[in-house]
């Protein structure tokens, strides 16, 4: 399927893009699962591209959704054009979300899934889509579970997209959010073990939009038992994060919020560092979980 868009830097992204449109043009209709994330958003951006007023953008709203994020989604929705529904989901009400074990994403996902599965027939979509890249298949991802589970397809992975490919496609379209940083879920905040609970993801939201008002653009508040916070900056912003006059406001801010301990990561920020402490056996039981899923 050949569409009229702005070329990328490469051939290559040129041949997947148009791989991509026509997987998502010959779905018929799809429900996007739509976080404001690049991937999704170029996932949400081609299916307008390739089905107009039969894409659906929609995204999940719960305490683990910042809600600069869900703001920065309904805004990317409208540039692109495509109707965008906003669903309330319960995962925290689910006693195995709460546990926090190493397998919360899964229940994330399924409680999402569910919802969208039951949606989509009432508005007249024949499929449901997510925003998995290449590069997640490499990564701990138990919700690739829950998604085969409901029968959700990856058009990124389809037509073989990696998240640097992801990223020039999103540049070539102009959508702004292409250089954005990863911005997961305030639930992956936690360590493995710690309670997920509203009260803990708000403390963790102030705490990362306060980083932010003072210029700190790739940042994560980890908080560990003992209402310990673990604070990390881009590599190079170390140091600046540590000067007295930086340093001692913060602290006072996060032990307003509830922190009682409030730490600086001296290795600097590492995106998903906290499934380094869940367990070998868990992690081969989800791997093992999406290898036979796929096939």
């Amino acid at each position: 399927m050949m569409i009229s868009t702005p070329t990328a830097k490469h051939p290559e992204v040129d041949e997947k893009r148009d791989l991509l449109l026509g997987i998502l043009a010959d779905l018929g209709s799809v429900a996007v699962a739509f976080s404001g994330g690049v991937d999704s958003t170029v996932v949400a951006k081609g299916a307008f591209l390739a089905l107009g007023s039969n894409a659906i953008a929609i995204t999940a709203d719960s305490p683990s959704v910042a809600r600069k994020d869900l703001a920065e989604a309904s805004r990317l929705a409208g540039l692109i054009g495509i109707r965008h529904e906003i669903v309330q989901t319960s995962e925290f009400q689910d006693p195995d979300y709460q546990k926090n074990d190493g397998s919360r994403c899964y229940y994330c996902k399924s409680e999402l899934y569910s919802h969208l599965v039951k949606l989509a027939p009432v508005m007249g979509l024949k499929a449901i889509c997510s925003g998995a890249n290449l590069d997640d298949l490499g990564d701990y991802r138990p919700g690739l579970i829950a998604a085969s589970e409901k029968n959700v397809r990856h058009p990124l992975q389809e037509a073989g997209f990696t998240k640097k490919m992801v990223r020039e496609l999103a540049q070539a379209w102009g959508l702004p959010n292409w250089d954005r940083p990863a911005s997961p879920c305030l639930s992956s905040r936690l360590a493995p073990g710690v309670v997920v609970t509203a009260e803990r993801t708000a403390r963790i939201e102030a705490a990362e939009d306060y980083l932010h008002r003072i210029g700190f653009r790739e940042c994560r508040v980890r908080l560990h038992e003992g209402d310990l916070a673990r604070i990390e900056v881009a590599s190079k912003d170390v140091a600046m994060l540590a000067a007295p006059e930086l340093r001692q406001d913060l602290v006072s801010f996060l032990q307003s919020l509830g922190f009682r301990y409030i730490s600086l990561d001296l290795e600097g920020f590492r995106s998903g560092n906290l499934n380094s402490l869940i367990s070998l056996d868990k992690k081969r039981l989800y791997s093992r979980g999406i290898d036979d899923n796929q096939s």
